[in-house]
């Protein structure tokens, strides 16, 4: 019986709107792959928990449709999303992540930097407690899929520490995973096609993909 694999991909937009070219064009991407993929346009200007529970519904009923394998690939705010969903603890099987990319991700609601997803996500004075439970670094363990996760060195707007944050985690708890940090490209360069060395990241990722059985 053929394995049925769904990636979901949330696009970045800080919480406060979704941007297109993070998108469709990257959902085309995966179908190229020969991997099942859709947009899911989680609640923004929402408080958490909605947009935690939204993508968590998002990936039952992709499993109600008949995929036995779901996937979450999110950017920037979306990537805070993968990485949330991926990550937080409560979730039912159904709503398991099997497969996690993130694209210069908003990982910490601790780090001061991106104040805006924080904001839109948990408010401008949230409690020492929700920010903690708010970063993905902070919820690794031993029992997370695998991640792929790739950032510029440059990114002003959500600067590499956040992902290095999130594979420090990953290595600790010894989860599977892959960090690509590339010299140049600023922030929001979605499939990065004409970003330099940064270009490389869909065929790295596809590389990854392959190697856990997704596409091909």
């Amino acid at each position: 019986m053929t394995q049925v694999d769904h990636m979901i991909v949330l696009p970045g937009g800080g919480y406060g709107m979704h941007a297109d070219h993070e998108a469709e064009p990257v959902a085309d991407w995966l179908r190229g792959l020969g991997i099942r993929a859709s947009v899911f346009r989680y609640p923004v200007l929402t408080r958490h928990p909605g947009p935690l529970a939204a993508v968590r519904a998002a990936v039952v009923a992709e499993r109600e449709r008949g995929a036995q394998r779901v996937g979450l690939l999110g950017f920037s705010a979306g990537g805070h999303a993968a990485a949330h969903a991926a990550l937080a603890p409560g979730a039912s099987e159904a709503e398991r992540v099997d497969i996690a990319v993130t694209a210069y991700p908003v990982v910490s609601m601790q780090l001061d930097t991106h104040q805006g997803s924080r904001e839109n996500l948990i408010g401008p004075d949230a409690a020492d407690g929700l920010r903690a439970e708010t970063s993905a670094d902070r919820l690794v363990t031993p029992e997370a899929p695998p991640f792929f996760l790739w950032h510029t060195a440059e990114d002003d707007a959500v600067p590499v520490a956040h992902s290095l944050l999130l594979a420090s985690a990953l290595s600790a708890a010894r989860v599977p995973y892959e960090l690509h940090v590339y010299e140049r490209g600023e922030h929001g360069i979605g499939l990065a096609e004409e970003s330099g060395t940064a270009a490389d990241w869909t065929s790295a990722c596809a590389r990854w993909l392959a190697s856990h059985g997704w596409g091909g």
